[in-house]
């Protein structure tokens, strides 16, 4: 499908506001995280990993959309701080939180659901399901342009 002018400008705005709006959060993210003594990075890892304990490395690379490597750094840091631990199951190693990484897990989700539900508190409910309705449009369309 090919944009005219005026559609390809309207994609354009819509992009640099979803952009900004991305990156305000994403500085919040930042600054909230810092208070339990986190990167984004290991939020990210510690959010993902006890979501579905037991991920395998690649698959909690898959999910964080990086590396087998990129993850592979930050879980080094992560165990060594005691946050987590991986075990060898086969050819695999698989990750699982300690006590201390499930506790801080628990208290900085909560946080973010609280950052989050404040960001987004200007749109009603149905508005934040409509908003949800036209994200998912964009990324099944993302998805079917990959494969």
């Amino acid at each position: 499908m090919v944009a005219t002018a005026r559609e390809a400008k309207s994609a354009e705005l819509t992009w640099i506001r979803l952009m900004r709006v991305y990156q305000q959060i994403d500085r919040r993210t930042a600054a909230l995280m810092r208070t339990h003594g986190l990167s984004v990075s290991r939020f990210d890892v510690l959010n993902h990993a006890g979501a579905k304990e037991g991920r395998t490395q690649q698959e909690l690379a898959d999910a964080l959309f990086v590396t087998k490597g990129n993850v592979c750094q930050v879980l080094d840091g992560m165990e060594r701080d005691g946050l987590l631990y991986r075990q060898r199951r086969g050819r695999e190693n698989r990750i699982f939180l300690t006590e201390t990484g499930t506790a801080l897990r628990e208290q900085s989700l909560a946080d973010q659901r609280r950052l989050i539900a404040d960001a987004l508190g200007s749109l009603s409910t149905d508005e934040q399901h409509q908003l949800q309705s036209l994200l998912r449009t964009i990324d099944l369309h993302l998805g079917h342009q990959e494969g």
